[in-house]
Parts: structure tokens; sequence; C-alpha cells
């Protein structure tokens, strides 16, 4: 081969392999090109995806009404009971599980009856008497809350439903079936009746109203259904305390004992049975042979029932000794901040009773249960 075609081969084949050589320069530069425009795309997401996410911290929920009374207290039967209905606004309050409700309030509105609190709202709206909710039924929670539901009633309604309240007065009992000798006979039950009307009172749907309630339904402010009843012993004799109150603890009727503090000041025998004033020291007659509530001046009266108010820790309803009273007698019982006052005489209460002469059923001897029915139903 000649030398100069030689030559132009050898430059062609340099040539040759500097297009390769620039073709693979260019062709690396638009990949590492290409890589840099993805990686500019790509990376600010994937360092986005790279970073820990900020934890959003929920708001506190701040504790309710019922959660800061409960806080309050290191009592475990603590329960926090909240009253819900038409119309009502009320803070909890505390009861204790295991006891009888306490003082539960007693709402109003113009134009309408309360009638009463239930445990559930369908209770409510059909105004079960089983579930009424009052100082005679046991507080039952869960979690130490629970709810109690208004019912409400018609002025018309309220009077339509013509409520006569009895009260039923017994004094001592006795466990011989044929009775006591002497002239105080008549005062004591037989205590197998008495047995016979707590039973009955317990089964057959009597509400048991509370001496609040009762006050309340004789102003007109609160419904009672026409089958209630309030049971009373007056003079808290022994008899009571041996063989009384352990059958109105076997029942579960709601009591109250008339207790003259002068004579003595037991503790109740039973949640169940409500102690209340029978005087101090005025259960004895006086100058002119009545009792000395138709004897003492209204302030002297005030200090007695102070007295006895004192040593039972209320004021609210008394008996007046042997029922004698009068205007006086009356002046002294509000003297000394009670509202009600119970007699002797027979009937019942009703609304706008006269609340300082409030009458009552007399159970004497030998009434049985025939006898309660035809009185109370």
């Amino acid at each position: 081969m000649d030398a100069a075609p030689a030559r132009a081969a050898a430059r062609t084949r340099r040539r040759a392999r500097r297009r390769l050589a620039w073709g693979l320069a260019v062709g690396g530069v638009a990949l590492v090109a290409i890589g840099a425009a993805a990686a500019f795309f790509v990376a600010p997401r994937a360092t986005a995806e790279a970073e820990p996410r900020l934890a959003v911290t929920p708001k506190p929920v701040p504790p309710t009404p019922s959660e800061l009374l409960l806080a309050g207290t290191d009592d475990p039967l603590a329960c926090a009971v909240e009253f819900v209905g038409d119309g009502i606004v009320l803070e909890p309050m505390l009861q204790q599980q295991g006891a009888l409700y306490q003082a539960l309030p007693l709402p109003a509105q113009d134009g309408r009856v309360f009638a009463g609190w239930y445990a559930t709202a369908e209770d409510a709206a059909a105004f079960a008497v089983p579930a009424r909710m009052n100082g005679s039924r046991v507080v039952e929670c869960v979690e130490q809350q629970r709810e109690l539901f208004a019912a409400w009633k018609t002025s018309e309604e309220n009077v339509a439903e013509d409520a006569g309240i009895p009260i039923l007065m017994y004094h001592q009992f006795t466990s011989r079936p044929e009775g006591e000798d002497g002239w105080l006979r008549g005062n004591y039950a037989y205590i197998g009746d008495f047995e016979a009307h707590m039973q009955h009172i317990a089964t057959t749907g009597f509400y048991l109203p509370t001496w609040d309630e009762l006050s309340a339904f004789i102003d007109g402010r609160l419904f009672l259904p026409a089958r209630s009843v309030i049971v009373t012993d007056d003079d808290a004799d022994q008899t009571w305390f041996d063989l009384a109150a352990p059958v109105v603890e076997r029942h579960g009727v709601l009591t109250t004992s008339f207790m003259v503090t002068a004579y003595r000041q037991d503790p109740p025998p039973s949640m169940y049975v409500l102690r209340r004033s029978h005087t101090h020291d005025m259960h004895q007659a006086g100058d002119n042979g009545r009792g000395r509530m138709e004897n003492w001046s209204a302030e002297q009266i005030a200090a007695d029932l102070n007295t006895s108010g004192d040593i039972l820790g209320v004021r609210e309803v008394i008996a007046y000794p042997f029922g004698h009273h009068n205007d006086t007698a009356k002046q002294g019982v509000a003297l000394a901040g009670y509202e009600m006052a119970r007699t002797i005489e027979p009937g019942v209460v009703r609304i706008g009773t006269d609340k300082l002469a409030l009458p009552v059923v007399r159970i004497d001897y030998g009434m049985g249960l025939d006898a309660l029915v035809s009185r109370i139903g």
C-alpha cells in the first residue's frame, strides 16, 4: 500500500475515534444533566418524606362538673348525681351509695308542677312510681355517677289527682296477739298487724314522700300520686326499737319516729327511720290539765324546740304532745324555725292544708290489714 493512502486511512480512523469519544462525552453529560434534573424534582419529595412528622397534641378535655365533684372526695362510695330534663339547670350533687337520697332539689317553674325525679327518661315520661327517686330510696350508681330525670305536670293535672296523703300514727307495740292490759291498751299495735301493714305498703305501689315533699305538695308545687303514705311513730317507746324498727328495716319503709329528747336521744335504729321532734320536755301536763304546749308562751315553746332541734340536728316537723296546740303553740313552732307540726286530728293532708295542724290516721290495737286498707287503699 502507498504511503499516502495509508496515512489518509489512519486520519479517518482517528477522526472516527474522536467523534465516538465526543459522543460518549456528550452523552455522559446529558445523562448527568438528566440525573441532576431528576434529582432536582425528586429529592425534595424524598427529603420531605424522610423528615419526621410533627405530633399533633390534642387539646385537653375539661373535666365535667361531676368529675370535679368526685375529685374533691376520697370516699369510694361517693356518687355524683346529675339532674336532667326540660328546663332543668342544676349543678350535680354528691350522694352516698348504699344510703338513702338526701335533700334532692325540688325545682319550680311557672305554670307547671314538679312531678319528681326518675331513674330513666322513659320512667319520667310515664310517671312510673316504682322508679321515682326521693329520700325513701337507696342510692345506686355506676362508676360513681348517675342521672336523675325530671317530670312535670300541669296545675290542672295536679288538682285532678285529688291526692289525700295519710300520715299513719303508731305508738307502742306488743308481741301479744291478745294485746296489752290497762288504759293505754289502744295505743299498742300488735306487731303481727304492723308487719302486715308494712308489707302491704312496701309491695303494692305506695309512694313514700319525705317531709319537704309534703310541704311542697301542700303549696301546690309538687305532684304526689294518690297512693302515697307517711308512716310515723310517737314517743320512741322501747317497743318501737325492739319490735317495730326491725320490721321497718326488713321492708325498707321510710318512717318517722317523733322523739321526746328529754327522755331519750338514741341514734336511728335503721337508715329508714327519721328522728324528728316530739319536743324536748313538753310532753307533760300544764297548769290547766292541758299540755305545756297550751300553757307556755311562744318564746318558751321556741326555746324548748330549739333544744330538741339542736339534739336531733334538724328542724322540719314536730308532733304536738297529746296533740294539744293553739295559736300560741303555732307561733312558738314557727319561731323555732320548724315548718310543719302534726296533730292527732283525723284526716288526710291535701293541697292547702294548714302546715302547723297536719291531721293523722290513727292506728290502734286490733286494726289489722283490712282496717288499714279501708283507710289508705
